[in-house]
């Protein structure tokens, strides 16, 4: 990912056309607070579900948005704060998926006392009003579980890892790998890192399998760029058979998108850990107008089936609901592919 902001200045002008251009499709209120959000990136189906959902919240709490994309560009996104500041925002919802790379942006807007939330990821530094996210090492800790008491604490497991340079990446993986060391040792983990990168995984998942031809496990921390390229590879390979057949690769995905229930009902994979993306858009609009109103939070149990937590002092994480489904919910804590109640299953 790159790190580089000094692109970020000749870009602001792009950024500035894009940011007033987009209030006729952003579904606002052109009465209510000016808000910015900027999207992290339009080349995941977890993404684009995000990114319909938050002009609908957005209608619901007679916003008006002024939305941008950084696609996956921490100078983009430096570029597209700095055009939002421009359009008179008086708060923001961003996503980075560098977490360490976006401080010197929310020192910018801290300065000018314009909050900010944070979704999906936790800035490694710089304050934000809240971050809205799950449990990521739940996560990594969910998947191994059912891995490993799927495959009987014995076998070979690769892992696509996200970007280690976010902090979900970083969980997600920690949590994974010290889970199967101290529960499930005759599991051997194969890390895969792929920068979110649906090419890398299929890439490095070909290689893993050449040398490992009796993997029989797969955790995708991203169903949403992972899931084609691992369905194609294990395809072209003969390894794409139902649950039941020898031969069969028993894979655990996160993100809950509907491809995924579809691919678990399909045999095709068998389970994932459904990552909100509506609340994720709900709850990021949700806290940016409550800091745009003055109103303060404390960590606890929230009215909303969420727990607030202070992951480092003067910090507030909000950690919604992340459930892991399987296709007849029989797994201990799971939840039927099929269940009404699913973001996935509620897409149009």
């Amino acid at each position: 990912m790159k790190r580089e902001v000094l692109a970020a200045g000749a870009a602001v002008a792009a950024a500035a056309a894009l940011v007033t251009g987009c209030k006729s499709g952003s579904g606002g209120s052109s009465g209510g607070s000016v808000v910015g959000v900027d999207y992290p990136r339009s080349d995941s189906d977890f993404w684009n579900s995000y990114i319909k959902y938050v002009p609908q919240f957005g209608r619901q709490d007679g916003l008006d948005l002024k939305t941008t994309n950084s696609e996956n560009d921490i100078a983009k996104l430096t570029a597209n704060v700095q055009a939002l500041i421009g359009q008179g925002v008086k708060g923001v919802a961003l996503a980075p998926q560098d977490t360490a790379a976006v401080a010197p942006t929310l020192d910018q807007l801290k300065q000018k006392k314009i909050p900010v939330v944070t979704v999906d990821t936790r800035p490694d530094k710089g304050d934000v009003y809240m971050v809205v996210r799950a449990d990521n090492r739940a996560y990594g800790e969910k998947a191994c579980g059912f891995l490993g008491d799927t495959l009987k604490g014995k076998g070979k497991v690769a892992m696509l890892e996200g970007d280690l340079a976010s902090i979900n990446g970083r969980d997600r993986t920690e949590a994974f790998n010290q889970c199967m060391s101290q529960k499930y040792p005759g599991i051997k983990v194969i890390g895969l890192p792929t920068e979110w990168k649906g090419d890398v995984a299929a890439n490095k998942l070909q290689t893993a399998i050449a040398a490992n031809p009796d993997l029989n496990g797969i955790y995708m921390q991203a169903g949403g760029v992972f899931l084609a390229p691992t369905l194609n590879v294990l395809k072209q390979k003969g390894m794409l058979v139902p649950p039941g057949n020898p031969k069969h690769v028993t894979i655990v995905s996160n993100d809950g998108i509907p491809e995924e229930l579809k691919a678990i009902a399909a045999g095709q994979i068998d389970a994932t850990v459904s990552q909100p993306a509506d609340l994720y858009a709900k709850y990021a609009l949700y806290y940016v107008k409550a800091a745009i109103d003055g109103k303060k939070f404390a960590p606890g149990r929230t009215d909303h089936d969420s727990t607030i937590i202070a992951p480092r002092p003067g910090l507030l994480e909000d950690q919604l609901p992340a459930p892991l489904v399987t296709k007849d919910g029989a797994y201990a804590g799971s939840l039927k592919a099929s269940d009404p109640q699913l973001w996935g299953n509620q897409v149009k």
